[in-house]
């Protein structure tokens, strides 16, 4: 069954209640490979900031075949994060979860969703914002546009970044990330990873971008997770688990920073265009 836009853009937003408890943020600390004791600690346990990007999930929903999304091509395109309030790192936690737009990019060339999801506690309290593109690499062509699609933050040039953070990854560190929810079994499975185009199972796009966060934290906020209020990226290149991912950091005033990654045993930025807002 082909990709049908209409059916997309009308479904009815899903409704995700999660109960949030220590463990589990520990569990997403682990699983960007974290070990500094207020992540991992239940004494003094804070949250990181990047955590809203799996609570509230309704799952991998695009394994549902009538989407008609061939959902082994499906790579995480960008994501944009905003910040309202400071995270718990226990209690009920409810997600609101619409696709927004579709996109066609062309017959060879794949769609792209945009969703989005609201995060609120029990109390009603809007903690953050949580949208991210779905590169459907297998489902473009459908007589759609791609008049509209988001634009990238410009990077910028001609000067050297003000900040360098390297963070290796383990080996099993997308088998513990996955803990966290996200069940697509690329990031597991080598034989759904060889259907997918790679070599090996690849690390979740959000777990790179996670470690990424960990890094501007570091080098911005002394680690204080309640001063990073946004953080956006566009994913570029995969990373496999046990590679090395170096964040490059530019100051751009007061608050504001551009960043970039790269994987250094190949050279290859991984996660560009990235924004960030701190206090």
């Amino acid at each position: 069954m082909p990709l049908n836009p209409d059916l997309l853009l009308g479904l009815e937003p899903i409704i995700s209640r999660q109960t949030l408890s220590a463990r589990d943020t520990m569990l997403y600390a682990l699983g960007l490979g974290a070990n500094e004791l207020c992540f991992v600690y239940e004494d003094g346990l804070k949250a990181l900031p990047t955590m809203p990007v799996v609570l509230g999930s309704p799952g991998f929903i695009w394994r549902d075949p009538a989407l008609g999304v061939t959902w082994q091509k499906l790579l995480h395109g960008e994501q944009w994060l905003t910040v309202h309030a400071p995270l718990p790192v226990e209690g009920e936690i409810i997600g609101t979860t619409r696709i927004e737009e579709v996109y066609d990019k062309g017959a060879d060339k794949g769609a792209l969703a945009i969703t989005s999801r609201e995060l609120h506690d029990a109390h009603g309290t809007h903690l953050a914002t949580v949208r991210g593109s779905s590169f459907m690499r297998g489902d473009g062509g459908f007589g759609g546009t791609s008049v509209g699609a988001p634009k990238p933050h410009t990077m910028p040039e001609g000067r050297a970044p003000d900040h360098q953070v390297t963070i290796k990854t383990n080996e099993n560190q997308a088998m513990i990330y996955r803990l966290s929810g996200d069940n697509n079994p690329l990031h597991i499975d080598p034989a759904v990873a060889q259907q997918g185009g790679f070599a090996a199972p690849i690390l979740h796009g959000l777990c790179s971008y996670g470690i990424a966060g960990r890094a501007v934290l570091r080098a911005l906020c002394d680690n204080d997770p309640t001063r990073i209020k946004r953080f956006d990226v566009r994913f570029s290149s995969p990373v496999f688990p046990g590679e090395t991912i170096l964040t490059e950091i530019w100051v751009e005033g007061s608050g504001k920073a551009a960043y970039r990654a790269k994987v250094v045993e190949r050279d290859m930025v991984v996660l560009n265009n990235g924004y960030v807002e701190f206090a």
